[in-house]
């Protein structure tokens, strides 16, 4: 039988990306962040953010600063994390490649 603790120890991709998408705006301890780009592609993500390995990456600009430029990260969705636009809807899923 499988505890909640091992359930939770892999969490899945969805889950640690949570509801970043392309156009989305978030804050979280650190910033707001505008969605420029989801990444999925592994190796890709790998390279974003200088990591032998990655299974995803976003790039975000923090709209706080007008001359932000944008940036890859990897750190994943939390409970501290808040939604404040979601992104917009659309029939297809796009993410960066």
């Amino acid at each position: 039988m499988h505890s909640i603790a091992s359930c939770q120890a892999h969490p899945s991709v969805q889950d640690e990306i949570g509801p970043r998408r392309a156009g989305a705006i978030y804050q979280t301890v650190d910033g707001r962040f505008e969605v420029l780009a989801l990444v999925t592609n592994p190796a890709d993500a790998a390279q974003l953010l200088r990591r032998t390995a990655a299974r995803w990456a976003v790039i975000v600009r923090d709209v706080l600063r007008p001359d932000a430029q944008p940036f890859a990260i990897g750190a994943v969705w939390t409970d501290s994390d808040y939604l404040i636009r979601p992104a917009p809807q659309t029939d297809t899923y796009v993410t960066a490649a």
